[in-house]
């Protein structure tokens, strides 16, 4: 892919959606004091062949710093299916998977009480704000809200090897990427435990943010809805009066923190200058991982 040489384009990795993946995927594969690696190996992995594939001058990692985020204190039941603590084969292989991180070069960037999508939001502003252009690498849907009109921030899933700007989320989501929160909040979020509005479903919260902009402007009275052609008019506006305090609690939940404290992100913090020389490969070789360390793309 070509570069462009006016602006910086800084890639920042949602982490732990390619941790879940591997471990999901990828046996086991224990090192040799038997600690299950197959999480951390897959995810070492991942990096390695996306920076040998676009071969970027600036890259860095986020992550959750826990399972629970000042999220379950508003919302109890936020993400309650996936429980407090990850599976015990899984919790050692976090900070693996940073190791490898730092081993391959890449700065892991992550704050106490908050998740990788708010170290994300937080870091993308700040990159903007120095002249550069952010690449999202997530399949999240949150991270959509995000994506900028003038495409100086973009979202790419890795796994559909796809890209996103602000048409892009248009045609999947049928909004604005600022309206991605006001969008989660009606038609809720089953991955991270977040209800909808009753009656709403993609199409027709679509169609209501197309017409009234913002949750507070989607009126309680069915005669607010003339002219909007959309089925169930009358159902819609009668289960927004009856949710609307639920709806505005789930799209502050689903809003993504732009001001993390203590995550500052200078473009020279997450300049890429290839892989550290010595911490990589005994990593790789304490964890038993063979040829990996091989396939450092750039070394430092």
């Amino acid at each position: 892919m070509a570069k462009n040489t006016k602006k910086p384009l800084v890639h920042l990795f949602d982490s732990h959606v390619y941790i879940f993946r591997a471990w999901v995927t990828l046996p086991d594969m224990p090192a040799p004091d038997g600690r299950p690696t197959g999480a951390a190996y897959g995810f070492a992995n991942t990096l390695l062949r996306y920076l040998a594939d676009e071969d970027p001058d600036h890259a860095a990692c986020c992550f959750d710093y826990a399972m629970t985020s000042f999220r379950n204190e508003v919302f109890p039941p936020y993400k309650s299916s996936r429980g407090e603590e990850a599976p015990p084969d899984l919790v050692p292989q976090f900070d693996m998977a940073k190791d490898a991180a730092w081993g391959i070069g890449l700065g892991a960037f992550e704050q106490s009480n908050y998740e990788a999508d708010d170290v994300i939001g937080t870091m993308v502003d700040q990159l903007v704000d120095q002249g550069a252009r952010v690449r999202v690498i997530s399949a999240d849907k949150d991270l959509a809200q995000l994506v900028t009109e003038d495409g100086s921030v973009t979202l790419y899933d890795l796994q559909r090897d796809t890209h996103m700007d602000a048409d892009g989320v248009r045609e999947k989501f049928g909004v604005d990427p600022a309206q991605i929160p006001d969008y989660l909040a009606l038609v809720g979020d089953k991955v991270d435990d977040l209800p909808g509005v009753p009656g709403y479903g993609k199409k027709s919260a679509a169609i209501a943010l197309n017409a009234f902009g913002r949750l507070e402007d989607i009126p309680d009275d069915p005669a607010g809805w003339n002219g909007v052609e959309v089925r169930g008019a009358k159902r819609l506006a009668t289960n927004m009066a009856a949710h609307r305090e639920q709806a505005l609690q789930i799209r502050e939940l689903a809003t993504v923190v732009r001001e993390v404290p203590g995550i500052e992100a200078p473009l020279d913090a997450v300049a890429w200058q290839g892989a550290d020389r010595e911490r990589f490969p005994d990593l790789c070789e304490a964890l038993g991982w063979g040829r990996i360390a091989t396939r450092a793309h750039r070394w430092a």
